[in-house]
């Protein structure tokens, strides 16, 4: 079975030529048989007809001088037969076959017969006449060696030409009807995607370049369709993340303008305010941050860093979030080099320690290490907090999923950190894991390669 849709292609289109021209040839010598016959037994008798009026009239050796200079023998062959079966023939075969004559056939023309068979080919004819002589009578037979006629022939080409386009034409088209129906199938099933429905069943069951192809449309639709459920969860998501701080601001902002509130009540709502203001702006912020991350439109800056010296500033960059806390690290970092974007591996360090100190207990204690071979370097952080579910643990680099559902004012933020975490690592072209169990702490695992990435 030919899979290729460019061989199927080229299959067909020879084979509907090839097809078109020998039925076009066929039917073009059905049509013209009987005419081309007709004429070329015309003139064959014709020039039999001169040749035995040559020999009529002058002596048997004249007449063979002379129609052995004939010009017509070019496009005739003779043979002239006495009553003992021997021959002389005329005219050049130039590697023809000529039709054999049998004894039989001899025998009637020597007895003043003419005779006619259809030989082996295309309008050609074997014409036995009577040839009288001043010796007695001889079998004469004549074999056109060349076309008939010029014009004939030219009017035979036409007509298989016609013929040949038409009836190719016809297979063409019928063939392209079978080729072109998948491409149909996913035109409309474009026009159905385009609309919102993803629910399109396809069934092209071929192979080749065209099945390549629907099975190719068909993970595109199901990646749509995933992307459109995730789209509506982001959604949701933001209209939920912004109503909670949206209502707080307006609720406050009502009761403010209430003449009789007093100052210390006055002060506090104004704090509230600023905090969710404050809320929603991280929020902005951090999905203007992941969406250009995602789109890439920002590119990275890549530069030789110390790893071990970068996570040490963040940890003192963030000290009064786990100094406040009792909270303390341990720290087993050596010294390792590594080309990347500083300023989002600082977010990434900033990012998970920020969540190792928000759901540790007080008092608990943070572990960083750093590992590396000849690939790649891994960092592990581990904490001693609430841990994280199985179930949970799939979804946590999702945008705006929390773990701490049943807690969510408890642990504030809005879920995006570690989705902005993931597509950092993803970016350079690494690797993070999570190890967690419920109430004994939650262990993350940067891995990135020793080589920059590329783009």
């Amino acid at each position: 079975m030919i899979k290729s849709l460019y061989t199927r292609v080229v299959f067909i289109f020879l084979v509907s030529v090839v097809g078109g021209t020998v039925i076009a040839f066929f039917l073009a010598t059905w049509l013209f048989e009987e005419k081309l016959s007709e004429n070329s037994q015309i003139l064959l008798r014709n020039f039999g007809q001169d040749i035995a009026q040559i020999y009529e009239t002058f002596p048997l050796r004249e007449a063979d001088a002379f129609v052995s200079e004939l010009k017509m023998l070019n496009s005739y062959h003779i043979r002239i037969y006495d009553a003992d079966g021997q021959f002389k023939s005329y005219g050049e075969v130039h590697g023809q076959k000529i039709a054999a004559v049998t004894k039989e056939q001899v025998g009637k023309v020597l007895h003043g017969e003419m005779v006619q068979y259809n030989t082996i080919g295309f309008a050609t004819v074997l014409l036995g006449m009577p040839l009288k002589t001043e010796i007695g009578t001889k079998a004469m037979f004549l074999e056109p060696l060349a076309p008939p006629s010029a014009a004939f022939v030219i009017k035979w080409a036409l007509y298989f030409v016609s013929f040949s386009l038409i009836i190719g034409s016809i297979f063409v088209l019928i063939a392209s009807i079978f080729l072109v129906r998948p491409i149909k199938k996913l035109t409309i099933a474009t026009r159905r995607i385009a609309a919102g429905d993803f629910d399109v069943k396809l069934n092209i069951k071929q192979s080749g370049e065209l099945g390549t192809l629907a099975r190719s449309f068909e993970d595109m639709m199901r990646d749509l369709q995933q992307l459109e459920q995730l789209r509506r969860e982001f959604v949701a998501n933001v209209s939920h993340e912004v109503q909670s701080p949206l209502t707080s601001i307006s609720g406050y902002a009502i009761a403010l303008k209430q003449d009789d509130i007093a100052a210390q009540m006055r002060s506090r709502y104004l704090d509230i305010i600023i905090t969710e203001a404050e809320r929603m702006s991280k929020m902005s912020d951090s999905l203007l941050k992941l969406s250009l991350l995602e789109s890439q439109s920002q590119q990275m800056q890549l530069a030789t860093l110390r790893l071990d010296e970068q996570i040490r500033r963040v940890i003192v960059a963030i000290q009064p979030q786990w100094s406040a806390r009792s909270i303390h690290f341990e720290l087993h970092l050596k010294a390792i080099t590594l080309t990347a974007d500083h300023d989002q591996l600082n977010q990434v360090w900033t990012n998970i320690l920020g969540n190792s100190i928000k759901f540790s207990k007080a008092g608990g204690i943070i572990s960083v290490g750093i590992k590396s071979d000849t690939k790649n370097v891994t960092v592990r952080i581990s904490d001693t907090g609430i841990g994280i579910s199985l179930e949970d643990q799939k979804r946590i680099f999702e945008r705006f999923f929390k773990a701490d559902r049943s807690h969510s004012r408890k642990y504030d933020g809005s879920g995006m950190g570690l989705a902005i975490v993931k597509q950092i690592v993803s970016l350079h072209q690494g690797d993070i894991r999570v190890e967690s169990e419920p109430g004994k702490g939650t262990t993350f695992m940067v891995t990135l390669p020793n080589k920059a990435p590329t783009a």
